[in-house]
This record gives structure tokens, sequence and C-alpha cells, in this order.
């Protein structure tokens, strides 16, 4: 659906440059983005190779499976209905250290693998009440180092790319708290309907 959207959008942009007499614009503009878009995805390459690798090295040094411990009690007590040892869990905890890095393109095979093997324990195609508890989780995304927003940052010669990480923080933090209170007022809300 979104990409109709985005075609739709692109096609009226089109025909009105076309009654416009702004074609030659648009058509500048079009080549300029594309060069603009390369650009900045070879840049941001770079910055995500060091995160990752970075990650790699906590991995290897086993920093991650002591968040992964610290984390674990908070993540149990969100999802009761996956047991403690489900490899479920573990790409959830995979999944959200990775979001606390920033890494949020490291992130989304863990979260695929997460939901499909939450798929598996709810043996159904609607979404779980834990489905639903990570995605709201994972649309928030507490990130204390955004990694990515400084290499854009960085890219576009900003004097100082890491001035954000505390804002970034603060709304990231009130986007999860928010995420989870919804998710658990529509939850009980819900079972009070059944009752």
């Amino acid at each position: 659906m979104v990409n109709l959207i985005w075609a739709f959008m692109a096609i009226v942009g089109i025909i009105y440059a076309m009654f416009n007499g702004t074609m030659e614009e648009v058509n500048k503009a079009l080549f300029e983005s594309a060069d603009e878009a390369v650009k900045l995805s070879i840049g941001l390459i770079s910055i995500l190779v060091f995160w990752l690798g970075i990650m790699k090295i906590a991995e290897e040094a086993g920093i991650l499976r002591v968040l992964a411990k610290l984390l674990r009690p908070i993540v149990v007590k969100i999802f009761p209905e996956i047991p403690k040892d489900h490899p479920a869990m573990g790409y959830i905890l995979s999944n959200f250290t990775a979001n606390i890095f920033g890494l949020g393109n490291a992130a989304t095979p863990l979260g695929i693998k997460a939901m499909e093997e939450m798929k598996k324990l709810s043996g159904t195609d609607t979404a779980s009440r834990s489905m639903i508890t990570f995605l709201a989780i994972n649309t928030a995304g507490l990130t204390l180092i955004p990694s990515t927003v400084i290499a854009i940052r960085m890219q576009y010669n900003s004097s100082s790319p890491t001035e954000i990480v505390g804002t970034t923080i603060i709304a990231s933090a009130a986007a999860l708290i928010s995420a989870l209170l919804l998710d658990r007022f529509f939850y009980y809300r819900s079972l009070r309907r059944k009752e």
C-alpha cells in the first residue's frame, strides 16, 4: 500500500511539473537527490561498520552477555508468556541490545527471528500479547547511542554531532515508558471486557 501511495505522489508531482513548466527543475532535483543519497549511504556504511565492529568486540568480550543478563529479569517480567529458556527470549534480548546501541539495521533481523519464534509459540497467525508488546517496545526504540543519527550529522559536517545523545536518551525513554503503559492499559482493558 505504501508503494502505491509513493507512486501516486510521484506521478502527481511529475504531471504537475509538466503543466506548470517546471520539469527541468524536477529533473535537476531528482538527479541531485540521487547523488546525495549515494554519498550519504556510503558515508553511513563506514559508521555502521565501525559500530558493528564495536558490537562484535563487545560480544567477544562478554559485554553483551552481561547486558543480556542485566536485562533478562526485566524482559522476563515484560514477556511472562515466553519460557525463560525459549529461543525467542534470546532473540528479544539481542534485538534490545542492538537497539540500545543504535544499530537498528543489525536489530531488524533479530526482531524478525524473535517474531517468528513467538509465532511458533502462539501457534496462530493472530498477534499474541508478547508480539504486540515486542512491537510496541521496538517502535519506541530505546537508544543510548544513536549511531546512525551521529553518522548523518558527521556526514553533514555538524560542529557537534554527538550533542543529541542526551535528548535521544530522554526522548526514547519517554517513548518506551509510554509504549509499555499503553500496551498494558489496552491488555488489561481487553481482559476486563472478556470477563
